[in-house]
């Protein structure tokens, strides 16, 4: 399975994205994201993983308690997940799933991440997960 992460708004204090599942028919939309900003202007404000192709595990998450996908090999990163949350206070460089109805938040999360691993789980046994970050 592979899903593209579009960058669509690099702003000072976020990062707005939309995730897409490459199909055979191109590229369909499952959800927005929400990020830290890529290039942080206050001191100690978390920052954006870089733009890159990542491997993806689910794997099961002490800190949420349940599975998530977990990016593999970030540089310079441990523990970057994909998980709800609603804005950039819910995450540490993680990235945030859900629906970008509200400036600089994502709403509906949890719904959204609920649908996502659906889509992780229905996909053929054994089949790889990659996500491009653009």
């Amino acid at each position: 399975m592979k899903l593209i992460l579009k960058r669509i708004a690099k702003k000072r204090d976020y990062t707005i994205g939309r995730l897409y599942v490459r199909n055979e028919l191109g590229n369909a939309y499952v959800c927005d994201t929400l990020e830290p900003p890529t290039n942080p202007t206050r001191h100690g404000q978390y920052k954006a993983i870089p733009a890159g192709r990542y491997a993806v595990a689910v794997t099961w998450s002490p800190k949420f308690q349940e599975w998530l996908p977990l990016l593999l090999n970030v540089p310079y990163r441990e523990g970057i997940r994909i998980h709800a949350g609603n804005t950039t206070q819910d995450t540490r460089g993680c990235i945030l799933v859900g629906q970008n109805h509200v400036v600089g938040k994502v709403i509906n999360s949890r719904r959204t991440l609920t649908a996502l691993m659906k889509r992780l789980r229905e996909r053929p046994e054994g089949e790889a997960i990659w996500i491009t970050v653009e």
